[in-house]
Order: structure tokens, then sequence, then C-alpha cells
């Protein structure tokens, strides 16, 4: 008797252990039906990016079998979030320069972070790039003399950051955004029309870009 008593002790725990499993599981359903529901209802846009100017203070490329490039830029990047109804957290957005797929520069965190961004509200950055003696490839140091000769360079200007959505008082998980934007500069004499300062090997920056913007 007493040992039927205590098999029926243990169902009863058992059957208490499978309703508080599918409660939770139910619970934790639900959470991801709503948070997929507001998600297609409002279909939150990507930020936009743009690069608004940018010049070139040094521009150094030692000469040599292992060349090294000394790189100093100021860049100014503009955001807007264009969603009417979804805030953008920036928990931190790393700014750097590249040529040709090879980074040059440090990377620069923009300020400051985390950051929120309402709706339709727009946040400009101006930071400085610093990359002191990099090793550089050195098919890449002749493709650079050679721009640089013609009066013609095209840098990369790169964002690797981390940004969640925000409705309401709902706050979704993080996500990963890349943000790339062309910097075109040509010689100052030749005229491009924009009257960007003169830095490096005389060279100016063109034109405003937008960004291409990936999470």
């Amino acid at each position: 008797m007493g040992k039927d008593c205590g098999n029926h002790a243990d169902d009863d725990f058992q059957k208490s252990c499978r309703r508080l499993l599918l409660i939770l599981l139910t619970l934790a359903l639900l959470a991801g039906v709503i948070a997929l529901i507001i998600y297609l209802v409002l279909r939150p846009t990507h930020p936009r990016f743009y690069l608004q100017d940018a010049s070139l203070r040094q521009l150094d490329l030692s000469n040599g079998s292992a060349p090294l490039l000394s790189t100093t830029a100021q860049v100014t990047l503009a955001s807007r979030n264009p969603n009417a109804r979804v805030g953008v957290y920036y928990d931190r957005l790393d700014v750097s320069a590249s040529y040709r797929y090879q980074q040059v520069t440090l990377n620069s965190r923009l300020q400051p972070a985390p950051l929120y961004q309402g709706h339709g509200d727009v946040d400009i950055w101006s930071p400085v790039l610093a990359g002191p003696g990099v090793p550089f490839a050195p098919f890449l140091a002749d493709a650079l003399r050679k721009d640089i000769a013609a009066g013609y360079l095209v840098l990369q200007v790169r964002i690797d950051g981390r940004i969640r959505w925000k409705v309401g008082s709902w706050v979704s998980g993080h996500y990963h955004i890349f943000v790339t934007c062309p910097a075109y500069f040509i010689n100052a004499g030749a005229g491009s029309g924009y009257g960007g300062a003169v830095g490096a090997h005389g060279l100016r920056f063109q034109t405003a870009t937008y960004c291409r913007v990936e999470v």
C-alpha cells in the first residue's frame, strides 16, 4: 500500500513537470509569434548612411620589398532612420578605411555609444581615421602608386557594428550591421566642382556618396 502511494506521488510529480514544460513552451512560442507579427507589420527598413565629406591628411608609402603605408583621413558620415514607427539603438559602430579590400587604418569607434536614433532622426559623425606604418602588399603598393600618378583614388570607408530595433517598449536582440561607403578622390587640378579640401598628393574628395548597408 505504501509502495502504491509512492508511485502515485511520482506520477503526480511527473504530470506537474510536463504541464509546466508545456506552459513554458507555449509562452515561448507565443512570444515568438508576437515578435514575428510585429516584424511583418512594421518591416523595419535599414538605416541610411551617407559619406558627406572626406579629406586625406596623409598618404605616405615607403619603398622596398616590404612597403609600409601611413594614412590619416577625416570623414564625415551621416545616418538617418527612415522608419516611421521603429527606433534604432546603435550599440557599437567601428569605422575604418580600406584600399582594394585591405584595411589601411585602425578602427575608430563612433561616439556616443550606445546611441538611440528615433523616427526620422539624423546623426552626423566626423571621426579621424589613422593607420601609422601599416604593412602593405607589394602589388597593392604598385597599384596605389599608379592611382596617385593618374590623379584618381578610391578608398572604402567601412562600418562594422551592432544594432537593435525598438518598437514601443519592445526591444529586439542584437543584429550585425555592415556599411560600405566609396570615397572618390581626384587631383585638385582636374576640377571636381565639389570644392572639398585639397589633401595629400593634391587629392580632393570628389562628391558625397550613398553607402551600402547590410543587416
